[in-house]
């Protein structure tokens, strides 16, 4: 672990801002609870928990207002159906 003392501002809030790094480095992320432990003149944190990772794909984060595909959808059949709609066939007998 580098030890490398990094600087950032206390807000009106009293909040602080964790470089990047050093979340990256011990896995701090959204929604991660940490403890505060006041030792002599300086304060430890520690994280007490983290949430599971998301995964990175995001496949099924969002649910669709549409109604699912029919397992038995034909496209085929479907392109055909509009065809046939649009452009009626002409039967011409002789």
């Amino acid at each position: 672990m580098d030890s490398k003392i990094q600087q950032t501002f206390v807000t009106s809030n009293g909040q602080v801002t964790i470089p990047k790094q050093v979340r990256q480095q011990l896995g701090i992320r959204k929604g991660s609870k940490v403890e505060f432990l006041v030792v002599g003149d300086h304060i430890e944190l520690r994280i007490s928990s983290s949430p599971v990772l998301i995964s990175e794909s995001g496949f099924g984060l969002l649910k669709s207002k549409r109604k699912s595909v029919p397992v038995d959808l034909d496209p085929a059949e479907l392109m055909n159906a509009e065809l046939n709609q649009v452009m009626p066939r002409v039967v011409v007998s002789k």
